[in-house]
């Protein structure tokens, strides 16, 4: 039997043979320029959110008091008397090490002026953690060529007002959101590697242990990275898993862990003496709250980050579905083997990521927040908007024609988008804090409008903007014309100064100036080194931060030491009228009483006695006593708490 096909019938089949690969060629076409499509967006994407960020940043552009506390240790470092704020006393006054180092290092490669360069620096690294943020997420998303990836998170984080005001500002606020930016992009890339490579898993782990020196409370997000590296399966290579697993700890550790020792040694503190100043193991739950809405409530932060939230889960519905139907059969049921299997799944990144910016968020409530609006709480904030920094919106499967009720949740995401982009733009043009230079009772206030209106500048960026700050050209005049020397002591009224002479033989050349003043950055860099600079709060002065913290003082500014120990620790004359009226004799004269206490001596000399490794090896020892260790500011009280003779003992009254 034989089997023939006419030629009308091999027609038909050729012309459907055709059709298909014409159909074919063309769906290759469309999901093409689709790719190029997603791919523009995204990149434009980016571009836009930079170009909006700078613009931003760049329009608030100042350097915080604060942020002129970190150029002093540069000045110094720079000068070679080391990483101190006063030659001669090695007090850690910069909480973000890295930052420090980071700023020194393009100084002297630069050799520009400071100001300059630590604006410069954190306006990039800035600029870069928005970037980290969405290659992040878009990764997350299944890549540029899998939708339309929108700018959304990014979008709600550059709109708040204090971030824009951080963008420069001096301080470390941009290191700490580029350093979360960039170990979420890495760890993305990790989890969705199809093999891991051992020089990248060794860089992802020494970038995460880090963190203690990004910001001490950074580590819990380190620290978090860290377990989940570890514990995952390690990939193949020529070293057992367990020597592996090894070298993790060492890498990570390897930098963190020496400069720990070496703090320890030379400062005498297990960490910086802010958080000695601070009290940053506190706990103020009323306050931590009020400063929370004092950033949620002016600008509706909630209702972005509920929209977004709904946005997030269908996307993550839509594309857990898609994968699914694309074959996906994991096996179900609980095992250590699939949890270990887990923890190398962007699913495990991302609960890493909004754990960090949740516990990081209960801590900062714990310890009342802070006293600029906003700042404590913008590496939360960019931590628990990560995986949605950028959202996917993916065209229906066949059409919108062949849409299904489930495949219609990219028009809820496209509606979320729009929603987050309308309430940018009213965040964006919101002010929170209308009261400028006053200072209202919960003690946050918009501090770049504060300076800004206080020292008559739009832009205070230089150290010379803030001598039109109250009070500090009249301390640099004072300084001129008191070349034996002296202690230069704030009048009660904010008005003017004292200078408390030094006793006499007044040695050649002066007995040099001490400075007791708050505002630490605009008073020390616009002195020379050799003038000592310490404040009542203690984040230069270790006497100072050693004393309890006050029940009802304002937030981060709730430890404020009485000058009368000044006048004795400086050694100026502790006499009448040579002395400032306002001070007591009785009060000093305890005060040097208290001062001969052995615990405070010990203290004191761990940071002014001459670094020899006698010293070093006794600091390292000791570091956790003094740290701990805590004073009376009122000298009469301390001295009881010391058990000292006091001067002036009270009357046994009669029986």
């Amino acid at each position: 039997m034989s089997l023939s096909i006419s030629p009308d019938e091999m027609l038909v089949a050729e012309r459907t043979e055709h059709g298909a690969e014409r159909q074919a060629d063309e769906q290759t076409r469309s999901a093409s320029r689709f790719t190029r499509l997603s791919e523009a967006t995204f990149v434009g994407g980016i571009a836009l959110t930079v170009v909006l960020f700078a613009v931003g940043g760049w329009q608030r552009r100042w350097i915080a008091d604060d942020g002129l506390i970190v150029l002093r240790t540069v000045r110094n470092l720079l000068a070679g008397n080391g990483p101190v704020f006063n030659e001669g006393e090695r007090v850690e006054t910069n909480t973000s090490t890295a930052w420090t180092y980071l700023v020194w290092f393009f100084s002297w490669l630069t050799q520009a002026r400071l100001e300059y360069v630590v604006l410069g620096v954190a306006l990039t690294v800035s600029l870069a953690a928005v970037v980290f943020a969405m290659l992040g997420s878009a990764r997350l998303w299944g890549g540029a060529g899998t939708g339309l990836l929108l700018p959304a998170g990014v979008l709600v984080y550059i709109a708040l007002p204090p971030a824009r005001d951080y963008v420069t500002s001096g301080l470390e606020s941009g290191l700490v959101i580029c350093w979360i930016g960039l170990l979420w992009w890495q760890l993305m890339r990790w989890s969705q590697a199809k093999s891991v490579r051992l020089p990248g898993l060794l860089g992802l782990v020494f970038l995460a242990g880090l963190a203690p020196l990004i910001r001490p409370e950074m580590t819990l997000v380190g620290a978090l990275a860290l377990l989940m590296i570890f514990f995952a399966p390690m990939p193949e290579s020529k070293l057992r898993p367990i020597v592996l697993r090894a070298v993790i700890v060492a890498v990570a550790g390897l930098v963190p862990l020496g400069y720990q020792i070496w703090r320890m040694g030379y400062y005498g503190l297990p960490y910086p003496n802010t958080a000695v100043a601070k009290d940053a193991g506190g706990a103020k739950w009323g306050q931590g709250f009020t400063y929370l809405w004092d950033l949620v409530g002016p600008y509706f932060l909630w209702a972005p980050l509920l929209v977004l939230l709904l946005a997030g889960v269908l996307a993550a519905r839509t594309r857990t579905g898609r994968t699914a139907d694309a074959g996906s059969s994991d096996a179900r049921g609980w095992s250590i083997q699939r949890v270990r299997k887990w923890l190398r799944s962007p699913g495990a990144v991302v609960t890493a990521v909004l754990v960090s910016g949740f516990l990081l968020t209960l801590y900062a409530l714990r310890v009342g927040g802070d006293f600029m609006h906003g700042r404590m709480l913008l590496p939360q904030l960019f931590l628990l908007l990560l995986p949605v920094a950028v959202i996917p919106i993916r065209a229906p499967r066949g059409g919108v024609r062949a849409a299904t009720a489930a495949d219609w949740s990219f028009a809820v995401i496209a509606v979320a988008f729009v929603g987050v982009a309308g309430w940018a733009l009213f965040a964006a043009n919101t002010t929170a804090i209308k009261t400028g230079t006053k200072i209202t009772s919960t003690g946050i206030v918009d501090e770049r409008v504060y300076y800004v209106l206080n020292t008559g500048h739009d832009h205070p960026i230089l150290a010379e903007d803030y001598l039109d700050y109250p009070r500090i050209r009249a301390m640099v005049d004072d300084i001129t014309a008191s070349p034996n020397g002296g202690l230069l002591l704030n009048s009660p009224s904010f008005m003017f100064w004292y200078v408390a002479p030094p006793p006499q033989p007044i040695p050649d050349g002066g007995a040099g100036h001490t400075v007791y003043f708050l505002n630490l950055g605009m008073t020390s860099m616009n002195v020379p080194l050799d003038v000592r600079v310490i404040d009542p709060m203690g984040l230069a002065y270790p006497l100072a931060a050693h004393t309890d913290r006050l029940t009802d003082g304002r937030i981060g500014h709730d430890k404020s030491l009485y000058p009368d120990w000044v006048i004795v620790d400086a050694g100026m004359v502790d006499r009448k009228p040579w002395m400032p009226w306002y001070l007591d004799e009785k009060w000093v004269t305890q005060a040097r009483t208290a001062m001969s206490c052995p615990d405070t001596q010990a203290l004191l000399i761990s940071s002014r006695d001459p670094l020899t490794f006698e010293r070093f090896r006794h600091n390292l020892r000791n570091s956790l006593r003094f740290a701990k260790y805590r004073i009376d500011r009122v000298p009469k009280y301390e001295i009881q708490r010391c058990g000292l003779a006091d001067p002036f003992p009270q009357p046994v009254a009669p029986r």
